[in-house]
């Protein structure tokens, strides 16, 4: 399972590390301690609490910007058919969803929890592991 530091969370949140750090103290995302003391979100909790954010509004008052069309975020759906798979990625506010081969998503090793890219071009999503 992938953890991510608070300030990791905060990046593929949208929003600052004392803005991330003060959700966890107020306990509405689980964190856990490291052997060197970090505070760690497990990928699934974000996932799940990235959601939660998204359908809340969270932060309406932030800025979210894409950068060349880059999408950073977190997995948090993946379904596997025989030859397609569907994966979603909550980018910030921003949900995104990319058909693709049931292939590339093994290849790649996509899972929730875990932190990836979506890349747009037209009408396309692109999903990069990161």
């Amino acid at each position: 399972m992938q953890r991510y530091t608070i300030g990791q969370a905060a990046r593929l949140l949208g929003v600052s590390p004392d803005t991330a750090r003060r959700w966890a103290d107020a306990g509405r995302v689980t964190t856990h301690r490291d052997e060197g003391g970090r505070r760690l979100i497990d990928g699934r909790d974000l996932a799940a609490f990235s959601v939660e954010l998204a359908k809340q509004g969270a932060d309406e008052d932030a800025s979210y910007t894409s950068v060349r069309n880059a999408f950073p975020g977190i997995v948090t759906g993946v379904r596997l058919g025989d030859v397609a798979a569907q994966v979603e990625i909550q980018a910030g506010p921003h949900r995104l969803v990319s058909l693709l081969t049931r292939e590339a998503v093994e290849e790649l090793g996509l899972e929730v929890g875990m932190e990836a890219t979506a890349r747009v071009k037209s009408t396309n999503v692109h999903i990069d592991r990161t």
